[in-house]
């Protein structure tokens, strides 16, 4: 669906050549959009000048940025934004720690998809995080960028059926909320 898709694609169809040649098992994990942070606010995404929503909307919440840009709202969905599925990093690193035990198991190679299977809009995030913190921020539409499809969300059974994964943060308030606090505990460092 997008150039980006395509270099992952690559990267996966490498792995399993190197699989089949080698006898290496392997598990490809299909990330979906990575948000929140370490509930016990030990650590997150501390990227300068990042571009995930949740960490920019975050941030200009906090008024380390000016506004928060939306790239297009004339995507054929409820709202005309785009819709991603959103997982938080605690959930990612079980998946990883359920996938490891699955291969040390003895388990054949497999490609999962890291996500919850329910996506939220552009939209839908922003109004989240305006309410999770409290603040109202500066948002500014603009056009599309290039490539961006529309609607991209997990389709989760099977990570759930074969690694018997039981995700524990998968609603949006709670991303939102551990992502708002660990930006508010880095900002305290840097400022």
């Amino acid at each position: 669906m997008s150039p980006y898709g395509s270099s992952k694609l690559m990267s996966e169809i490498m792995l399993r050549d190197a699989g089949a040649a080698r006898g290496l098992r392997n598990m490809i994990l299909h990330y979906f959009n990575v948000a929140g942070a370490d509930p016990l606010g030990c650590t997150g995404h501390s990227t300068t000048g990042a571009t995930h929503l949740i960490k920019v909307a975050v941030e200009t919440a906090l008024g380390l940025r000016p506004k928060l840009d939306v790239f297009g709202t004339d995507y054929p969905t409820s709202d005309g934004t785009c819709i991603r599925d959103y997982i938080h990093v605690s959930d990612l690193v079980a998946a990883h720690r359920d996938a490891l035990a699955y291969l040390r198991a003895g388990d054949a190679s497999t490609t999962l998809n890291c996500g919850y299977g329910r996506g939220f809009s552009v939209l839908e995030v922003i109004d989240t995080i305006k309410r999770v913190s409290g603040i109202d921020f500066k948002v500014e539409f603009t056009g599309r960028q290039p490539g961006d499809p529309a609607d991209i969300v997990a389709a989760s059974d099977r990570i759930r059926s074969t690694l018997k994964w039981r995700p524990r943060f998968n609603d949006l308030e709670t991303i939102v909320s551990h992502a708002l606090a660990w930006e508010r505990k880095l900002s305290q460092r840097t400022g």
